[in-house]
């Protein structure tokens, strides 16, 4: 839309830019520039007009629009980007994209989710102006076995993007849940296709919902006691989303990159991972009554999967499943 257009050149200047500038850089006429502005101005964005200066913002709302995300971004990485208000699922937009040809590194990002997922079926709580919603659609030419690695490698994208736009650090409990103070601000859900014939993935559909400006109130009370968000966390300081949106969506670019070159994101994740060297108990997806194992999580293996030594005395390397951690989310 031209508004987004004329927002993304606005934010990029720390003084005025003309009308003229911009309706000759995007192609339009001085009155569709004013009325794109003036659209602009009834959403909350503050910009001064000057005779013979032009337009300045002086303050943005914490909305998360296309316009202030591709300000931070490079000048075509806007190209593949969608922001919407409200979805029902940004991983199920993503995929009607993707079905009709979307390229490799196109994101979704959605301001409220009415029908956002989490893993195993669950819900994940998705309030409106308070948190990041985004899926990112991954190409890679790999085996199934692969995948593991993937959700790994993203929950080091997410804390490195955390990390570059508020200079927090947070930490990963095993698979890819990100913890700030050993409370969960982040989710990830991988989707995949693979192709029948050569098993090789064919889509990954990369899922992350990060809970940035939630207040407690917002959280329900059956996830009260696992969930918290980066302002909670910090004094219910608030954050720029558009900032730490475009921060996943670069490291993201730069995982798509690096694929399937582990080195940094294994050394990265062992750095995180607050699993290893805990009790905990494992629950692999094939389990006999849905009963849990307890043991002592050694550490992190190459392949990104959990090596447990088991109160049996029995070790198992887990590639899969979850783990309840000793001291997190209510387990003692």
């Amino acid at each position: 839309m031209l508004k987004d257009d004329v927002l993304k050149l606005i934010s990029r200047e720390n003084d005025y830019i003309s009308g003229e500038t911009i309706s000759h850089k995007l192609g339009v006429s001085r009155a569709a520039v004013n009325s794109a502005v003036k659209a602009l101005r009834e959403e909350g964005f503050e910009i001064v007009s000057s005779t013979n200066k032009g337009y300045l913002l002086t303050n943005s709302p914490d909305t998360l629009s296309k316009g202030s995300i591709a300000a931070l971004l490079p000048d075509t990485r806007d190209k593949d980007l969608y922001v919407y208000g409200s979805v029902t699922s940004t991983n199920t937009v993503l995929k009607d994209l993707s079905s009709n040809g979307a390229p490799s590194g196109t994101v979704v990002i959605a301001d409220h989710q009415t029908g956002g997922k989490g893993r195993r079926g669950r819900s994940f709580v998705s309030p409106s102006g308070a948190g990041i919603y985004l899926s990112y659609l991954f190409k890679p030419e790999s085996g199934f076995d692969k995948i593991s690695d993937l959700t790994s490698w993203t929950a080091v994208a997410v804390a490195d993007a955390i990390k570059n736009s508020y200079g927090l650090d947070s930490q990963i409990k095993w698979v890819n849940d990100l913890l700030i103070n050993r409370k969960k601000i982040c989710g990830i859900l991988t989707e995949v296709s693979v192709e029948g014939e050569s098993g090789f993935i064919d889509t990954c559909i990369i899922g992350i919902g990060i809970n940035v400006n939630e207040a407690a109130s917002d959280f329900p009370p059956e996830v009260s006691g696992v969930a918290t968000s980066i302002s909670i966390e910090n004094g219910g300081e608030k954050f720029s989303r558009c900032k730490l949106a475009s921060e996943v969506i670069l490291s993201m670019d730069k995982l798509k990159e690096n694929w399937p070159d582990s080195s940094y994101y294994l050394e990265r994740y062992r750095e995180l991972n607050i699993t290893a060297g805990s009790k905990v108990t494992a629950f692999p997806l094939m389990i006999e009554n849905g009963q849990g194992r307890t043991g002592t999580a050694v550490g992190i293996n190459d392949d990104f999967s959990l090596k447990v030594r088991f109160d049996d005395g029995s070790v198992q390397d887990l590639k899969n499943g979850e783990v309840s951690v000793r001291g997190l989310y209510g387990y003692t």
